[in-house]
């Protein structure tokens, strides 16, 4: 069973940097500056308290900062200084996430240790209200039937017939189809959910 991170009970997000320990755990994403232009990124290491991005543009303390990180999903929060290699801020979360995320983040770090398969990365929920529509480029829409959803993407059935690669809204999030299987289609979401909102009353 994987042991918990150890982080102080009262520590409030954001908080400051070394109360928690950092890891060295990779992961590709973007983020956003507040002029709202994205740009690519890495980590470099990241606590239950904060990031450190290799970024090409770096924020300025005190800037609000919104990523997505393969895996972790949206994470938001401030530019606390500059470095090297880009920047680091603070997570700003609410006690549901700041559990969800600490816990994906220490599976992320025993993952090689485990031998665990990548296709496990994910938690996979059924949702409640499995319907929903699915809108193609050029406005069309067809109601699907959700089968599962993970932080990553979603399985759902359907008899249409489409390529491998399309770009589909799902509800309200964009995806593209990247596997058919007898019945339907897993598609991938463009920016991994949150992991807040990931459960069983989740709506796309």
């Amino acid at each position: 069973m994987l042991s918990a991170l150890q982080t102080p009970r009262t520590a409030a997000f954001p908080v400051e940097r070394r109360r928690h320990h950092r890891m060295k755990v990779v992961l590709l994403g973007r983020y956003m500056l507040p002029n709202r232009m994205e740009y690519p990124c890495q980590t470099i290491d990241i606590s239950p308290g904060g990031l450190h991005l290799a970024a090409p543009a770096k924020a300025k303390p005190g800037d609000r900062v919104i990523t997505y990180l393969d895996h972790l999903g949206r994470i938001e929060g401030t530019c606390v200084r500059t470095t090297m290699e880009g920047f680091a801020m603070t997570i700003t979360a609410t006690s549901r996430k700041r559990e969800k995320f600490t816990a994906q983040l220490t599976w992320l770090a025993n993952r090689e240790e485990l031998g665990l398969p990548e296709d496990r990365r994910h938690e996979r929920i059924v949702p409640r209200n499995p319907r929903a529509v699915l809108t193609m480029d050029d406005g069309a829409a067809h109601v699907i039937r959700l089968i599962d959803i993970s932080l990553s993407g979603t399985a759902f059935s359907s008899d249409l017939d489409l390529p491998l690669g399309t770009p589909v809204r799902i509800g309200s999030t964009p995806a593209q189809l990247i596997r058919r299987f007898d019945g339907g289609y897993a598609a991938e979401f463009r920016f991994p959910l949150s992991p807040d909102v990931l459960d069983e009353n989740i709506e796309l």
